[in-house]
């Protein structure tokens, strides 16, 4: 079942995670933000700009799991891109959103 066609500016999905609201959040490769998505409408209803465009994945973390966390890749970037995209490979921490995660599953191995 198609959840969401994903706009031009938005470009690929790459990791994605969900809130504690059963909300959809995906970053955007080379499309500088991270989207979040209702399941149940199949609407976007927020979108983070971030400061360099191959966004790569996000998650929930800190104390309340109120903090979004932001990987970034610089791999496949030239030296001149690299030279306009100095965020390229740093990882982000995002507040402020207004929802949190939700803690991960743990498993007996």
């Amino acid at each position: 079942k198609l959840l969401y066609h994903l706009e031009k500016e938005e470009k690929m999905p790459d990791g994605m995670c969900i809130d504690a609201e059963g909300k959809l959040w995906v970053a955007c490769i080379d499309g500088g933000r991270v989207i979040r998505i209702d399941p149940e409408t199949g609407k976007r209803i927020q979108t983070v700009k971030m400061p360099t465009p191959r966004i790569t994945s996000c998650c929930f973390g800190g104390k309340d799991y109120s903090e979004m966390y932001v990987t970034s890749a610089y791999d496949g970037l030239d030296e001149s891109t690299l030279a306009k995209e100095p965020h390229a490979g740093e990882i982000f921490k995002i507040t402020g959103l207004g929802v949190k995660g939700i803690p991960q599953n743990f498993y007996a191995a």
